[in-house]
Parts: structure tokens; sequence; C-alpha cells
């Protein structure tokens, strides 16, 4: 009896395990430049579907040929013949193609203002603040980029244009917003935001992007900063937030995707959007330690966890900030001399992730 009461407990374990696989095995990166799209569709034809990524978010922003809003377009923008080309080698290897476009925050960035702001001025939270010739951080005007208003009557009829348009060319099921590293909010030079709460200025602007892609059948992915509490946390003000925004929290749509990045540590905070409701992805960038230890964390918190719980914790995806071609570069060069590169997170990310499928194949 004692054995049956054995194997029976075993065979259970090695059931939750098996399907203990991530469902999110991801990659943010920047949308290729125009000359740089054939590299990039080897890259996913040859790397990243070979090596099992099945989600990359492209941060695409205004590097496309807005036909909407085509006072909008960057330059040397990419065709809709091209994105059709990432979209065909990703539907090939079974990869969801997220598109982003920054909303709300990171309309600047250092000296330079976003198309957005360039084109429409009268959308600046804070239009009383130049920016200047050179950036530096700290600045007495605590710029680090600038914010739209979310109460500006025109500014969702103008970016709505762009992300129905964006996420029809790339067929996609999901938009990334950002939303991340918003600094400016509820200014108290703004006629319309000023005097108002930054939660829930924060949370109304999310919830207005997230129902104007619900009613298109698109899910919202967004960056998790704003909704954690900086000071209770310790984690200060760019992995969490210190101007007030953290209790939006309780305010948004629970269907809304929350991308959790840490780049020092993997610090427990997935566990915090999971218990509110949340779908979570842990995210790292240029350290393959902490790569490790969160795809490790998030296989410890889905073993650890109610089945409602365990759904919520998606994986983990690798974030770029370089250009796609100098990734796509570096990733093919060694990387001895400086083991702390995104390149080697990603690389680590993956190995860690494959380590945990093979080892629940092996008991299987």
């Amino acid at each position: 009896m004692k054995n049956v009461l054995l194997t029976i407990l075993l065979l259970g374990t090695h059931l939750a395990s098996s399907q203990d696989i991530f469902s999110v095995k991801g990659l943010c990166i920047a949308a290729p430049t125009s000359d740089g799209v054939e590299e990039f569709v080897r890259f996913i034809d040859k790397e990243l579907g070979p090596n099992g990524i099945n989600t990359m978010v492209l941060r695409v922003d205004y590097n496309y040929a807005y036909e909407s809003r085509p006072e909008l377009r960057g330059n040397a923008p990419l065709s809709k013949s091209q994105v059709k080309k990432i979209v065909t080698v990703a539907k090939k290897h079974g990869i969801q193609l997220i598109p982003q476009i920054n909303l709300l925050g990171h309309q600047s960035w250092a000296e330079k203002i976003s198309k957005l702001l360039e084109v429409y001025p009268q959308l600046d939270e804070t239009p009383h603040i130049d920016l200047p010739e050179k950036y530096e951080w700290p600045n007495d005007d605590g710029l680090y980029c600038k914010s739209y208003c979310p109460l500006h009557p025109e500014v969702h009829d103008i970016v709505f244009d762009l992300v129905d348009e964006i996420v029809a060319v790339f067929e996609a099921e999901a938009f990334h917003a950002g939303m991340d590293e918003v600094f400016y909010i509820a200014d108290e030079h703004c006629p319309r935001c000023k005097g108002k709460d930054p939660a829930t200025l924060f949370a109304k602007e999310v919830n207005t992007i997230n129902s104007h892609l619900k009613d298109k059948g698109v899910q919202l992915w967004i960056w998790g900063d704003r909704l954690i509490d900086g000071a209770t946390s310790g984690i200060g003000m760019w992995e969490a937030s210190m101007n007030n925004t953290a209790r939006a929290i309780d305010m948004i749509d629970t269907s809304v995707v929350i991308c959790d990045w840490h780049y020092e540590q993997a610090l427990p905070t997935p566990a915090l959007f999971a218990l509110k409701g949340f779908n979570v992805i842990s995210c790292p960038w240029r350290k393959p330690v902490v790569a490790n230890a969160q795809v490790a964390m998030m296989h410890q918190f889905k073993q650890n966890s109610t089945p409602q719980l365990q759904n919520r914790y998606l994986g983990v995806m690798q974030t770029v900030w370089s250009s796609a071609s100098d990734f796509i570069k570096n990733y093919h060069q060694s990387q001895d001399l400086n083991p702390n590169t995104q390149e080697a997170s990603f690389k680590a990310m993956l190995a860690a992730i494959n380590e945990l499928e093979s080892e629940f194949k092996t008991t299987e």
C-alpha cells in the first residue's frame, strides 16, 4: 500500500512538472531599419525559431510608413511589404508578433523629441520644459522623457490611428503600449491634469487603451514598473514608481499583461502581479546571472502556486535596448571579454529554459 501511495505521489509530481513549461519564451527588440529587414528575417529563421522563441515584441514606434498618419512616419520607415516578410517568417516558426508603440511616456529621449510631439506639440504634458542642447541626469527639471497629456481631447484619435494600423499590418493579436518610466504625469502646470491623482490618471489611460483594443479582440501588454511602489519595496524610481502611480495596480483591468522588468536582481514582483490577477512575464536585460535567476524564480512560482496562479506566470522575455542590427552582430560574436551583455543574457535565458524543458522530457 505504501508503494502504491508513493507511486501516486510521484505521478502527481511528474504531471505537475511536465506541464510546467513557459508559454512565453520571448524577445523584445527594436524593429529593424528598412535596410536591415533581410538580415532580421534570416535571424528569426536561423536562430530565434530553432531556439524556441515563441513571442517577439517589436518596438516599432514611428519606424513604419503609416498611411493613416503619414506625418508621423520616421526616417526611412518600414514598408508594408517589408513588414509582411517579418510576419511570414514569424508564422513559419509559430512566433507571436506583438508590435509596440510607446504611449503616454517616452515621448522624447535625451535631446530628441518624439515624432508625436514634434508634429503635435499641443499634446505635450510639459510644454514649459524645453529639451536641453546636451542632456544630463539629474537635472533641475526632473526631465527623463516627456509624456503626452492623457486628457488632451485630440490625443487618442491620433495615437489610436497608429495603433490600429500597426496591429493590422502585423496581423497581431496583442499590442504593447510601453508605458514605463512615466515621470511626467499630473503636472502642476497642465491645465487638464493639475491637481489630479497620478494613479487615477495612469489607470484611466491604461483602461482607455485596453478598452479600445478589446473592442477589436486585441490584448494589451505594458511594462509593470509604474504599478510597483518604489518606496515600500525599496526598488526606487526606475524599476518602480516614486511618483504616486503604484495604486493604479488596483484600478486597471486584469486582462492587461504585465511585462515585469528588473535588470540587477530577480526581484519577486511577478508574485505581486499574479496575486492581483494579472498574467505576468519576467524580463531581464544584460546580466546572465539575473536571466538565470528569473527563469528559476518563475519556475519556482509556478511549482509552488495554486492552479489559478500557475497560469498567470507566463514566462520570461529578454529585452534588447540597442538596434536590431547591433544585437544580431554581437549575438554572433564572442562575448568573453564582457560577460554582462544583453546577448549573453539572452543566451543564458534560452539555456536555462531549455535545461528545464529537457529535464521534464527526461522524466516523462
